[in-house]
């Protein structure tokens, strides 16, 4: 029998790891890519935490602007009743009176206003979309309540606007507000290191700027 032989591929030794050139940025200094990680991870990540507020301030933003699309939500209800006169001698019981009002009514809202008169006593109670008010006879202790509910429109707009809506709410816009600012901010460094989009991009932000202003000058009272 003839043996045959296999040829077998010559391959070389390769002694140790071989390293991986790096890539050489020409141009581009280490402190305009360190400037341009932090401004990607600022952009992405703030935008990414403040994207639900974001979305619910872009939202009511329109219905703000157009409260008469939803006129016909607001609802009214009227209340009588009885408090005990005790309560409102000279030195008013205000805590009795409130704490009365609120269990009888589900009455919500923070006090607003508690005004006490030589005749009658009266309370208001407000809340985002929400007001109530009270006037109370100091010789009877008769009173009458008038409640008005503005609806979910109404609710989003008063939000918005951080009306009744107690500091927690009002720490939150100032957040949100800190948090689109610097979201602002770290688009506009992306886009200044970037060099094949850098004019057009200034250029249109120039133009969107330009077009705000002029509508302002001439269609604006």
């Amino acid at each position: 029998m003839r043996s045959s032989t296999i040829a077998k591929p010559h391959v070389d030794a390769v002694e140790g790891p071989q390293a991986v050139p790096k890539r050489v940025e020409a141009g581009n200094p280490a402190w305009k890519r360190k400037v341009a990680h932090w401004s990607r991870w600022l952009h992405i990540y703030l935008s990414m935490v403040s994207f639900a507020i974001l979305f619910f301030f872009a939202v009511t933003g329109l219905t703000l602007n157009h409260q008469d699309w939803f006129a016909k939500q607001q609802k009214t209800a009227q209340y009588k009743g009885q408090l005990d006169p005790k309560w409102l001698g000279a030195e008013v019981a205000k805590l009795e009176i409130v704490e009365f009002l609120r269990s009888h009514h589900k009455i919500s809202g923070a006090v607003n206003e508690f005004r006490v008169d030589d005749q009658q006593v009266s309370v208001s109670f407000k809340a985002p979309a929400y007001e109530a008010s009270a006037f109370i006879d100091r010789h009877t202790g008769a009173y009458d309540v008038t409640e008005t509910r503005m609806g979910l429109a109404s609710l989003m707009n008063d939000l918005h606007k951080g009306r009744d809506s107690g500091k927690a709410w009002s720490w939150l816009i100032d957040a949100s507000a800190v948090f689109m600012t610097f979201v602002s901010v770290s688009g506009i460094v992306l886009l200044l290191l970037l060099r094949k989009r850098r004019f057009s991009g200034l250029m249109a932000g120039t133009v969107g700027a330009v077009l705000c202003y002029f509508i302002y000058v001439l269609w604006v009272p």
